[in-house]
């Protein structure tokens, strides 16, 4: 299984991850209120230059980034059509930014350190009685681990097609990749349960 973290010793690497989950979280409310093209490209190429300082070569960082950025050109193209060039140009800096920024802090910090952190964060929100902070902090941490699993996955059932000269279709991928994945999802809750993980019973 793959994992997005990297080791390393960056300043990034080095920073709190609480710290690095509200920079986050107060960078996203920045990009969404400004508008300010200089503005926001100057904080797309700060947080270029961050996603850099982090260790990984430019190959590994176009396949990591890859899919992430063609969904967000195909969103400012669909913007380009809809609304004027500025607007465009705005949502594909202030999206590329958020994906720069997010891309370093998922590399430079363990699923644990997620997991603990989004439940420390969550955790006052149980007084609601609505929630459950430990749940969500095993959600996070279950996404953020299996979704490069999931992305490999259909390259590789992909790939399989591409071997045995079959055309590759997005609907003759994506059923296989939903079968195997939830037979994935049912073994891993098991071993959740048996391990005895949740700590809050319903």
């Amino acid at each position: 299984m793959q994992s997005l973290y990297v080791e390393g010793n960056s300043a990034l690497h080095r920073l709190s991850p609480r710290a690095k989950i509200i920079s986050l979280f107060l960078l996203g409310v920045v990009l969404f209120i400004g508008d300010n093209l200089p503005l926001l490209a100057t904080v797309t190429l700060l947080t270029a230059l961050t996603y850099r300082s982090i260790g990984l070569s430019l190959k590994e960082s176009a396949v990591r980034l890859r899919p992430i950025l063609l969904t967000i050109v195909i969103v400012a193209l669909f913007t380009l059509i809809v609304s004027p060039w500025h607007v465009a140009l705005a949502t594909l800096l202030r999206l590329t930014a958020l994906m720069l920024f997010a891309a370093a802090v998922t590399a430079t910090t363990t699923i644990t350190q997620f997991m603990d952190e989004i439940t420390a964060l969550a955790r006052p929100l149980e007084r609601t009685g609505r929630v459950k902070a430990d749940d969500i902090g095993l959600a996070v941490g279950l996404v953020l681990r299996f979704v490069p699993d999931i992305v490999a996955r259909y390259h590789a059932i992909g790939e399989a097609h591409a071997a045995r000269r079959l055309k590759v279709r997005a609907t003759t991928i994506l059923i296989p990749l939903i079968i195997l994945t939830l037979r994935d999802a049912d073994n891993i809750a098991a071993a959740i349960d048996a391990r005895g993980i949740r700590r809050h019973v319903s």
